[in-house]
């Protein structure tokens, strides 16, 4: 039984090699910030920048300031490889078409 004065979230973050997903109890209240650093993902990543890599709740853009609800899960994304759209124009330079069989 959840606590009316806690919240249970998750911060998840995935590099190429690991995907983590932690568990908190957090005050009501809390927020996207709180959730992150409480959750000890930035010592255990020092890579994460929270200047550089954007944040979400399930898969929506957020901000650090934003409020949690219960059961919300925070997730920390990397950047981008490859600009998706150069890709894309890349290929039809090349001729090339995806998921399409000659």
């Amino acid at each position: 039984m959840e606590n009316a004065d806690r919240i249970q979230v998750e911060v998840s973050y995935a590099t190429a090699k690991e995907q983590v997903i932690l568990e908190l109890s957090l005050a009501s209240g809390a927020t996207v910030g709180d959730a992150v650093e409480v959750s000890g993902i930035l010592q255990r990543f020092p890579e994460i920048s929270l200047s550089v890599n954007k944040v979400g709740i399930f898969g929506k853009l957020s901000r650090l300031e934003d409020r949690l609800r219960g059961h919300d899960r925070v997730e920390i994304y990397r950047p981008l490889i490859a600009d998706p759209r150069e890709v894309r124009r890349q290929r039809a330079a090349e001729g090339k078409t995806v998921g399409k069989r000659p």
